[in-house]
């Protein structure tokens, strides 16, 4: 199971930072070409676009995933479903066009928002058997195909760009590449699916919370961007939006491959709560091992960042970096728990979870800060987040039997401690060297880099080396090198 799930872990690294390289590179070639104003446009409609996705998802993926037993039959239904689904939500989004626009005073938005829902119907062509490359753990296939998808949608949109210098050229990309998708996804996987309903009631017995559970989980991670894109302008949006995808980038794109592996090999071994415990620990220890200092690094070199990667359009933008990277540590540190639910069969629990997030964010952000704009929805973000983290593990520690608060502290401990080690030397020491720029940002990145590596290893070797997520590491670093050693002998 461990060499399972670093392979996939592995495999699944690079997969995602080619994915999201790709991504980077679109987008800061994209902040040249356009101005905040066409960002917030495509924001504002993709948030109408994935609010009647979410409250529609049947969850179906996951329901397949954790289905060990699954037939033939089980995924032409899924694929049905998720044909229904992308018929409802069209059809919604169509009708719904003109009061979006409205509510976001931008009348660009309502064709915006009706040509991105054709890309429900193309989406829910994709050959529903690209979910066993996840479930059987076969991830060079799933690189292969996320990675074309990907890379034929960048190759779209930055001509588009070129050509039109236009919000549209993200309409353009965005549709192109799903087509594409569905394509490479009978390409790739020969599964034909069909019509059929026959397990509607097996997986609706999953999907049904899965419903909630997603719904309140987009809202929770883009209601602050409704109530931005209804009391802000289209540039203000624009601003906000970017920083929220780049402020989340590090944490994100360092953790997601890791989730991405986790659930699959969770569910593997659910049966056996003690080695269900160790592997989740090792998970988590990882997580905040890698997200906590990737987060605070964002936020501490957002001045510089976004000048040199941007261009001084975007200046506007830092504030809401500099917050919401901290946001994104509480994020990408719940996910695994949240997997760690699922396998449970917690889903409901997932679902009351997140609705509860969503409706103190909402009271809050309605009567506390009414006429209050993007900087203070984002402070408010911030703290929401901090007490759903707190809530979260306390329901895991009663959700999972044997899982004890103490186990949890120590995960969390000494990644703190250095992290603050690493804030201090960055905010007092770095201003000595005389730098700007991209020079002070290097420099920035380096001494972050090696300083929280220093202080973490000393702290763990003080600590007398107990394992946990530093010893791993070090026991697969030594692994590797041993290994290497032996197949290419001095």
């Amino acid at each position: 199971m461990q060499n399972s799930v670093l392979t996939g872990a592995a495999l699944t690294v690079a997969m995602r930072w080619t994915d999201r390289l790709i991504g980077l590179v679109s987008t800061l070639i994209l902040a040249r070409l356009l101005v905040p104003a066409d960002f917030g446009i495509i924001a504002m409609a993709s948030l109408v676009i994935m609010l009647a996705d979410v409250f529609l998802d049947l969850g179906v993926n996951v329901a397949l995933i954790q289905n060990r037993d699954a037939t033939q039959e089980h995924y032409n239904t899924a694929w049905t479903l998720r044909l229904i689904q992308a018929t409802l939500a069209a059809t919604i989004v169509i009708v719904a066009a003109p009061w979006a626009a409205a509510y976001f005073n931008e009348p660009r938005v309502e064709w915006v928002i009706r040509c991105l829902s054709l890309g429900f119907f193309i989406s829910a062509l994709e050959n529903i058997g690209v979910i066993t490359f996840q479930k059987e753990m076969r991830f060079g296939h799933d690189f292969r195909f996320l990675f074309l998808r990907r890379m034929a949608s960048f190759i779209v949109t930055i001509a588009a760009a070129l050509i039109l210098q236009s919000y549209w050229a993200l309409v353009i990309g965005n549709l192109v590449g799903r087509v594409l998708g569905v394509g490479l996804s009978y390409a790739l996987h020969p599964m034909r699916p069909r019509l059929s309903l026959t397990k509607f009631r097996e997986i609706f017995g999953i999907s049904q919370w899965m419903i909630l559970s997603s719904a309140s989980g987009f809202l929770n991670g883009k209601l602050h961007q409704i109530f931005v894109g209804g009391r802000e302008n289209a540039a203000v949006m624009g601003a906000y939006s970017l920083a929220d995808d780049i402020s989340a980038m590090p944490t994100t794109e360092l953790l997601a491959p890791l989730n991405r592996v986790l659930f699959p090999a969770f569910v593997q071994v659910k049966e056996d709560l003690v080695e269900l415990k160790r592997v989740f620990l090792i998970a988590q220890g990882i997580q905040i091992l890698i997200g906590v200092p990737a987060g605070v690094g964002v936020a501490l070199v957002a001045q510089e960042l976004v000048p040199v990667l941007l261009g001084e359009k975007w200046l506007s933008a830092v504030p809401f970096i500099e917050i919401m990277a901290l946001v994104s540590i509480m994020q990408a540190i719940l996910t695994s728990g949240g997997y760690i639910l699922l396998t449970l069969g917690k889903a409901r629990l997932v679902a009351i979870y997140s609705i509860g997030q969503v409706f103190i964010f909402a009271a809050l952000a309605i009567l506390a800060i009414p006429n209050e704009g993007a900087l203070s929805i984002a402070w408010l973000r911030l703290l929401v987040a901090g007490f759903g983290l707190l809530t979260f593990f306390w329901l895991l520690i009663k959700a999972f039997a044997g899982l004890r608060l103490a186990e949890m502290i120590v995960s969390i401990i000494r990644p703190l401690i250095a992290v603050v080690f690493m804030a201090a030397v960055i905010i007092y020491a770095t201003p000595l060297a005389g730098l700007d720029g991209t020079l002070l940002l290097g420099t920035k990145v380096l001494v972050g880099v090696a300083s929280y590596t220093f202080s973490i290893v000393a702290l763990w070797w003080l600590a007398g080396r107990p394992p946990g997520a530093e010893s791993y590491i070090f026991d697969k670093i030594r692994a590797v090198a041993a290994s290497r050693a032996k197949r290419d002998p001095v």
